[in-house]
């Protein structure tokens, strides 16, 4: 069994996408559904084990893909990274991205270096990939962006590092928009709210309790899925969204409206299986991370 998509099959065909942060999560998956969609996708990522991984699970069903390790925070690095993609496939179609990272920790025990390396990650390094797909390739024949940010509405508290870059980063999407809209460049972004993703399980064991608890602070009563962020990447890269630049699509079950007060009257299993909010997991090879398992 494939990946269980809901656009049309060959939606993608004969174009390139680049998916940074490939190699696990909400990237894996993405790239995943893009392939069986019939695109070419370039996995981009530090660790190669990780992305050499992906790419051969996308070949094992069907689909195409490569790979290029890069550190996403050193300019030199990228600049080389997409001249090797534009050398290698002729262009970039898609570029989504994904890499990011950060660690729990109160803003008083931030340093500058901890400080630098979330922001030069999840901001810095998002610019530049972005800069240079569009120098490089898009400037020429247009394409389509997606940045990952994350539920940074009403704050990061404990992620105030990773809550400024995001926020960051919401603005550089809108001001890409306008400044790249003459050359056929639509750029907008996501913001997964509480994914059931591979992630969680990089936080520490304490917090344990607190990442398994979260599901139940959302509206809907349930974690999202890889899978339904995933469908909300592929259609702003669409024809469909051909009208749409400068947005972002929060997908995040209504977390932050979550309000102090309000007695929340979360769905029950038989709500959950209503067609308009039954879970969507069209992704074979999802995998519960072990702090929910």
């Amino acid at each position: 069994m494939g990946y269980q998509s809901v656009f049309a099959p060959g939606l993608y065909k004969g174009r390139v996408m680049v998916v940074t942060g490939g190699g696990s999560g909400i990237g894996r998956c993405t790239a995943h559904e893009l392939a069986a969609l019939g695109a070419h996708v370039v996995l981009v990522g530090r660790k190669p084990e990780k992305l050499e991984a992906v790419a051969a699970e996308v070949a094992e069903d069907g689909g195409t893909a490569s790979w290029h390790a890069c550190d996403i925070r050193q300019e030199g690095a990228v600049r080389e990274m997409v001249a090797g993609i534009v050398a290698a496939q002729g262009r970039i179609d898609g570029l989504v991205n994904n890499a990011g990272g950060q660690y729990m920790t109160p803003l008083e025990a931030i340093s500058a270096k901890g400080w630098e390396a979330v922001v030069n990650t999840n901001l810095t390094g998002g610019f530049l990939v972005a800069r240079e797909c569009f120098l490089q390739s898009m400037t020429r024949h247009g394409g389509a962006i997606v940045n990952i940010v994350a539920d940074m509405w009403g704050s990061m508290p404990g992620m105030g590092h990773s809550g400024a870059a995001r926020a960051g980063m919401v603005s550089f999407t809108e001001t890409a928009a306008v400044e790249w809209a003459g050359r056929g460049v639509r750029v907008n972004a996501v913001a997964p709210g509480y994914i059931a993703s591979s992630g969680m399980d990089r936080y520490p064991p304490e917090m344990a309790p607190v990442v398994r608890e979260m599901g139940n602070t959302v509206p809907m009563g349930r974690f999202g899925l890889e899978a339904e962020v995933s469908a909300g990447i592929v259609f702003l890269l669409s024809p469909a969204a051909s009208f749409i630049t400068g947005s972002t699509l929060r997908i995040d079950g209504a977390r932050p409206q979550t309000r102090m007060g309000w007695p929340m009257r979360k769905p029950d299993e038989k709500v959950r299986q209503r067609d308009a909010v039954k879970p969507f997991d069209g992704f074979h090879r999802a995998q519960i991370p072990k702090v929910l398992s």
